[in-house]
């Protein structure tokens, strides 16, 4: 797919500044803009979708411009609040972690299917350590196969459920149009690491579960999602007492 036209259909997406509150860094960031090289890995990833798709069913959506928007761009809607491109330094996130000496950043996508949220959310933060986590063994094999592609670097593709990820929990743990939202949703916050944070695509309809759900978390303001009337991304931090006491 042409990249101007990924460029395109993606601007809404990243629009605007981030209001205070909602990220980690203590500078608002403006609109954001995607590189050559981001813009390519989008192109490639799309073809592969396509490709797959006829064979084990990513995704209902066929059109490349729509998979654009509903998949793509919820998941760099997403990427842009948890890891803003630029922090208070004015420095990418990688350079001021390398810097600090701190560890990276650890990511898990529960139930990834075709890859949404966490891949998008690679290619955009690429010094994160990510893994996905899909018990579809076809599904799992895409997920590798679009990390071979794109030529992605710390990836753990995990082919089984998530209540059974075997590895510590981490900084960050991402959810995305589940079906058995009341009984995934608890297990996906068992896999945030004290502090940590858990961020949520999900529908308006399912707004009020999530504090019933998750009741260790400190919530953030709910964000409407661009160019959808019900879509939205909710991002809760996970009390340490309460984590501790758990």
């Amino acid at each position: 797919m042409d990249t101007t036209r990924i460029a395109e259909l993606l601007q809404p997406f990243l629009n605007g500044a981030i209001p205070p509150g909602n990220c980690h860094s203590e500078q608002s960031e403006e609109s954001a803009v995607l590189s050559h090289t981001q813009l390519q890995n989008i192109s490639t990833y799309i073809d592969l979708v396509l490709r797959w798709n006829a064979r084990i069913n990513l995704t209902s959506i066929r059109r490349p411009e729509e998979i654009v928007t509903r998949h793509f761009g919820e998941s760099f809607f997403a990427a842009r609040y948890l890891f803003p491109a630029r922090t208070a330094w004015g420095q990418p996130p990688s350079a001021v972690q390398a810097e600090q000496g701190s560890a990276p950043t650890r990511l898990i996508d529960v139930g990834s299917g075709a890859g949404f949220p966490g891949l998008p959310i690679k290619v955009w933060a690429t010094h994160i350590h990510l893994t996905l986590i899909e018990s579809n063994q076809k599904k799992a094999t895409f997920l590798r196969e679009v990390a071979r592609k794109l030529t992605l670097t710390n990836i753990n593709v995990f082919p089984g459920r998530a209540e059974a990820y075997p590895n510590p929990p981490a900084d960050v743990v991402t959810l995305r149009a589940v079906e058995r939202f009341d009984t995934t949703l608890p297990i996906a916050a068992r896999l945030v690491a004290c502090g940590g944070r858990l961020a949520l695509l999900i529908g308006q309809a399912q707004l009020a579960r999530t504090h019933e759900l998750a009741p260790d978390f400190t919530w953030l303001r709910p964000l409407n999602i661009p160019l959808s009337s019900s879509r939205l991304l909710i991002i809760g931090v996970r009390n340490p007492e309460q984590h501790a006491s758990g």
